[in-house]
């Protein structure tokens, strides 16, 4: 399994545009994606910063949505955001909720 994390600063008092957003229109969109597994996003207690956590099957799913669907995303978000979201890409090495272990 691949993950991608999002980092953002979030503008001040976005935060409750931003999770809605992200349920009405980024995650329908995810859930579209081949190789899509699952969404998790944090935002900060003061609402002044977002991370988001995407998982998929492998990393070419994960790069050919890096590729296309990500810059609508980008455009969805760009008001409700300050600067250029960063993007991380990982390997998962444990999940307990998708069942993954370390390697043998």
């Amino acid at each position: 399994m691949y993950a991608r994390r999002v980092s953002l600063q979030l503008k001040p008092n976005s935060a409750a545009e931003f999770t809605q957003r992200l349920e009405t229109e980024i995650i329908p969109m995810l859930r579209k994606q081949k190789g899509f597994r699952d969404e998790i996003t944090f935002v900060a207690p003061a609402g002044s910063e977002a991370f988001g956590v995407s998982l998929w099957d492998n990393k070419e799913s994960a790069d050919a949505y890096n590729r296309g669907p990500y810059a609508e995303v980008s455009k969805i978000l760009a008001k409700l955001v300050v600067g250029t979201p960063r993007v991380d890409t990982y390997q998962v090495s444990n999940s307990t909720f998708h069942k993954i272990g370390a390697a043998s």
